[in-house]
């Protein structure tokens, strides 16, 4: 099935089995950035991804980057990282700056970012509505690192991550992992995959296999993990 063209206002998305066609697991171009379309999206195992200036596109890669949160892997230099106890870990204190700081990072990585101006305002939005959450990395009352997603039921879809200094959001996703599992999520969804995150435990699944476990996991109605305010990382 070619790619399919969205109405600006009514967006309606295909199933994401129908991105066989395109390699890359292009479904559609168009839409909006609506919470409501993003959430619709996201139930279907659908994200937006694209550079600014080019149309909205959405996707659902044919191989699908997963991590579970019981068990990620905290390598020993990290675990002697994080017992130094100067760090501090917070969620949803500071959404937009994590946002931003994910977004600057892309630009020093290659040129241009996904991450625009219109796709911070878009997931702030959604932060907005308890939908899109944060993870926050302090050092020195300094935001040094942090990673943003979408809580989709029991699975969390990871955006973004980015660090200001070495580490920093390594330490964010042992954190949110750790939560995750104490509040019985069952994935955390890293969409595609990185040397960064097989190296803590992610794995690659097929988009069928994640399409299953994502509709068993859309319902679960599960509240959003705590932390204490300034929680030190060493104790998570």
């Amino acid at each position: 099935m070619p790619v399919v063209w969205l109405s600006p206002k009514h967006p309606w998305f295909p199933d994401p089995c129908n991105a066989e066609s395109e390699p890359d697991g292009l479904l559609a171009v168009g839409g909006n950035l609506e919470p409501s379309t993003l959430l619709n999206a996201y139930q279907a195992g659908i994200f937006p991804w694209y550079q600014d200036g080019d149309p909205l596109l959405w996707w659902s890669p044919a191989v699908r980057c997963v991590l579970e949160p019981s068990r990620v892997h905290v390598s020993r230099s990290l675990r002697k990282l994080m017992r130094r106890d100067d760090y501090r870990v917070t969620t949803n204190r500071a959404f937009e700056d994590v946002m931003h700081g994910c977004s600057a990072e892309r630009n020093l990585q290659q040129t241009g970012t996904w991450i625009t101006a219109e796709m911070i305002e878009a997931y702030t939005n959604l932060h907005r509505c308890g939908l899109a959450h944060s993870i926050e990395v302090w050092r020195d009352e300094q935001l040094v690192g942090g990673l943003y997603g979408v809580a989709v039921g029991g699975i969390f879809c990871g955006e973004s991550m980015f660090s200001r200094v070495a580490s920093s959001s390594k330490i964010a996703l042992v954190c949110l992992s750790q939560r995750l599992a104490e509040a019985k999520y069952d994935l955390i969804d890293c969409q595609l995959p990185t040397s960064h995150l097989l190296s803590m435990g992610a794995t690659s699944i097929q988009r069928k296999d994640f399409i299953e476990r994502l509709k068993y996991q859309v319902n679960r109605d599960l509240a959003w993990p705590a932390f204490d305010n300034d929680t030190p990382a060493s104790v998570l």
